[in-house]
């Protein structure tokens, strides 16, 4: 067999267009799928009946299910209701959701790991509980779990490959125009496995940046990445 680049690197605007809806995909699912886990983290350790039921039921069903059948309940369970959204719209509804249970269980992870005396030294300072909650319990639990919700956010953009199935016009989709285009299968996706790791190594090089901002007492924070 004889190896030719040439041919599948010469569309490389494709797959930088791919590359960037990948990130793009992957960046949007992170922060609203983030903010999802928190909320629904916050949910299941709530003295409500209803949102700690509510919480443990979304959890344990994207848990227990596959990434690609999600995607094609969102895909085609709103074609079925008349709303005819754009595959990227779709592809990040159903991203978003999907990492926001496992952000859930992860921040919970965190909220678990915060001592109530901690809590109640901070109520005897006098401080609000607004204060309270923001300094005393969300940013160390967040901080405690840093390096797993990042390493799940990597995950979550390595997982997006399979929104090519909807045709939403990812890395991976448009490796596979190129690779049937071209008729050059190995060379297509050692190119795209390359630009996978490059774009890992770049979330992760942003999230050891921000780490840093967020909680710059921690330079160790980069290690653990």
């Amino acid at each position: 067999m004889t190896l030719d680049f040439a041919a599948v690197a010469a569309r490389w605007p494709m797959f930088l267009d791919g590359a960037a809806m990948t990130l793009k995909l992957a960046v949007g699912a992170t922060l609203i799928g983030f903010a999802i886990g928190t909320l629904c983290a916050i949910g299941r350790r709530s003295n409500l009946g209803w949102a700690r039921r509510a919480s443990t039921f979304y959890v344990e069903v994207i848990r227990n299910t596959p990434l690609l059948v999600q995607i094609f309940l969102v895909y085609f369970g709103l074609a079925s209701l008349g709303l005819k959204l754009p595959a990227f719209s779709v592809a990040l509804a159903a991203l978003t959701i999907n990492v926001g249970a496992y952000a859930t269980e992860i921040m919970r992870a965190g909220f678990d790991s915060i001592h109530k005396g901690q809590i109640e030294a901070a109520e005897c300072l006098a401080l609000s509980r607004r204060q309270v909650y923001w300094h005393v319990v969300l940013l160390p639990a967040m901080e405690r779990v840093y390096p797993a919700l990042t390493s799940q956010f990597v995950l979550l953009m390595l997982a997006s490959s399979v929104c090519s199935q909807i045709s939403a016009e990812e890395l991976t989709a448009v490796a596979n125009f190129v690779q049937s285009d071209t008729y050059r299968p190995f060379e297509t996706y050692a190119i795209v496995g390359l630009a996978y790791v490059l774009l890992s190594l770049l979330m992760r090089a942003g999230f050891w940046g921000l780490g840093l901002a967020l909680f710059p007492r921690r330079r160790r924070l980069g290690t653990a990445l």
